[in-house]
């Protein structure tokens, strides 16, 4: 049975926070606040936090700073999954990308379809590894935020989550083969 392994000592990690958005500040950054709230209760560090504009070569270059900065080991962003136009997140994750994570995106859909129905399929929520960075891609309002979270991250993101996490193959994921 899945859950936490309580005899583990819990490893806080480092967490930037991106919302994507053209019409958001940090005073109604609402879907930020959420991730910044539970990253903190969880017991991480909110290591970055910041808003960046629907830009394909904006949100890139943000990525690429933090993927660039050992300090940070994951970044969650929220915003510009959706299918209209202005809506690029997806695309300029997959650009940075070395691997992808599509078990996220299934997951995401399943726990998204128990809450909103069939209506998760306008979402393209996505998940990577760049250069030993984990990167998850979440849709922009509020409640896709907390389902990311409370359902999938807040466990992956814990290295007393049995029977696998995310944390513990974190130092691993830039080994090469030889």
């Amino acid at each position: 049975m899945p859950g936490i392994d309580t005899s583990r000592p819990f490893i806080p990690l480092n967490i930037a926070v991106m919302t994507v958005s053209d019409t958001r500040t940090p005073e109604t950054d609402s879907s930020g606040n959420v991730l910044a709230e539970r990253i903190e209760k969880a017991g991480h560090k909110l290591a970055a936090r910041t808003i960046v504009s629907d830009d394909v070569q904006m949100i890139r270059n943000q990525l690429q700073a933090w993927i660039a900065d050992d300090r940070i080991d994951i970044v969650i962003s929220t915003g510009g999954t959706g299918l209209t136009g202005r809506d690029v997140t997806p695309e300029a994750f997959k650009s940075v990308y070395e691997k992808e994570i599509d078990g996220f995106s299934a997951i995401f859909h399943r726990v998204s379809f128990e809450k909103i129905g069939t209506s998760t399929i306008q979402s393209r929520a996505t998940a990577g590894v760049a250069h030993g960075t984990y990167l998850f891609a979440l849709p922009g309002s509020p409640n896709a935020c907390k389902d990311g979270w409370d359902e999938i991250l807040q466990h992956q993101l814990d290295n007393r989550y049995r029977p696998c996490n995310f944390v513990e193959i974190l130092p691993r994921l830039q080994e090469r083969q030889g």
